[in-house]
C-alpha cells in the first residue's frame, strides 16, 4: 500500500474496526487483566462484614443517560448484599432514577435470589422529590417521607420498614450517582446523622469525590465503568457461582465494557502512530526530492 493512500485511508474503514473491536467483546469477553483500586476494595471489604440482620440503603441517584456506567456497579453492589443476606431498601432521588433504573435493577437482581422476599428481605419505596429536604427527614423517620412503597404498600405493613425507623437503623448507605447527589449523601447524612456512607458515580464524577474519600465522609468510592469493573472482579473471586453470570455471551458487564475499552483504545493508539509515522515519512521523502 501506497503511503499516500494509507494517509487518506477512508474513515469509514476506521469506525468499521472500531464497531468490531466494541461489539466483540461485549459479546464474548477477553479478560484483561483487573487491578481493583483502594476505594473499591475499602466498599467490598465493609459489606463483607455485614451480614443477615444488616440493611443497606440503596439510593438509585441517575437516569437512563448514565446506566452504561452506573447500572453494572448497582447490580455487582445488589448480588453482594443478597449472596450475604443483607436486607436492601431501594430509594431514588433523582427523577429519572426513580421512573426507571431503581425499580428495574432491584427486581432484576432480586429474581436471581428466589429464596428472598418482598417486603422482608428488600423492597423498593420509589422515588421521593426534595433530594437534600428528603435525605434530612429521613433521619428523623423513613415513613415521613415514604408513606408508601413504590407498589403502593403502607410502610407500617412492610416487615422490613418497621425495623427501619431512621439513619439509625441503617448500616450503609450505598449512592448510585450521576451527578451532586452523591456528594450531598456525604455532607449532609454521613456528616450529620454519621451513617456510612459509599459512592458510585461516572467518571467524570469521581473525581470531585476523593476529598470527601480523604476526609473519611465516604468510606468507598466506585468510579464509572473501571471502578465497577474492579467492584465486578472482587465479587467474582470471593463467589465464584457467580462468574457464569458474568461471562455470558452477549450480557452486558463493565468487564466486558472494559475489554471493549482497551481494544478501542488500542485500535485508535495504532491509527495514531501511523499516521504520524506516514506523514513523516513522506515530509521527509519529499524534503529528500527537493533542489538542493
Amino acid at each position: 500500500m501506497k503511503l499516500e493512500r494509507l494517509v487518506r485511508l477512508d474513515r469509514r474503514i476506521i469506525y468499521l474496526l472500531i464497531a468490531v473491536g466494541t461489539l466483540l467483546p461485549i459479546l464474548w469477553r477477553i479478560g484483561f487483566p483487573v487491578s481493583p483500586t483502594p476505594p473499591v476494595q475499602a466498599l467490598f471489604a465493609r459489606l463483607e462484614t455485614l451480614g443477615p440482620g444488616d440493611i443497606v440503603l440503596a439510593s438509585f441517584d441517575y437516569g437512563p443517560t448514565t446506566a452504561p456506567e452506573i447500572t453494572p456497579m448497582a447490580r455487582a453492589v445488589l448480588r453482594h448484599c443478597f449472596e450475604r443476606r443483607i436486607r436492601v431498601v431501594a430509594i431514588a432521588l433523582f427523577p429519572l432514577g426513580g421512573v426507571t433504573m431503581g425499580g428495574e435493577v432491584l427486581g432484576e437482581m432480586a429474581a436471581e435470589y428466589p429464596a428472598l422476599r418482598d417486603g422482608e428481605d428488600y423492597v423498593y419505596l420509589g422515588y421521593k422529590d426534595g433530594t437534600q429536604a428528603a435525605m434530612k427527614l429521613m433521619g428523623a423517620s423513613f415513613a415521613s417521607v415514604f408513606p408508601f412503597s413504590n407498589a403502593g404498600v403502607p410502610v407500617e405493613e412492610i416487615p422490613l420498614m418497621q425495623q427501619v425507623r431512621n439513619y439509625a437503623d441503617i448500616d450503609l448507605v450505598v449512592s448510585f450517582s450521576t451527578n451532586v447527589i452523591g456528594e450531598w449523601w456525604a455532607n449532609l447524612v454521613n456528616a450529620q446523622f454519621g451513617v456510612p456512607v459509599a459512592v458510585g458515580t461516572t467518571a467524570v464524577w469521581a473525581p470531585k469525590h476523593f476529598a470527601f474519600l480523604d476526609s473519611g465522609q465516604i468510606l468507598g468510592l466506585l468510579g464509572g465503568l473501571k471502578g465497577a469493573s474492579e467492584y465486578e472482579h472482587l465479587l467474582v473471586a470471593a463467589y465464584p457461582r457467580l462468574e457464569p453470570l458474568y461471562e455470558r455471551a452477549g450480557v452486558y458487564t463493565a468487564m466486558k465494557g472494559m475489554d471493549a475499552q482497551t481494544v478501542d483504545h488500542a485500535i485508535i493508539m495504532l491509527f495514531i502512530l501511523i499516521g504520524n509515522a506516514a506523514h513523516f515519512w513522506m515530509r521527509r521523502r519529499e524534503s529528500a526530492r527537493r533542489p538542493g
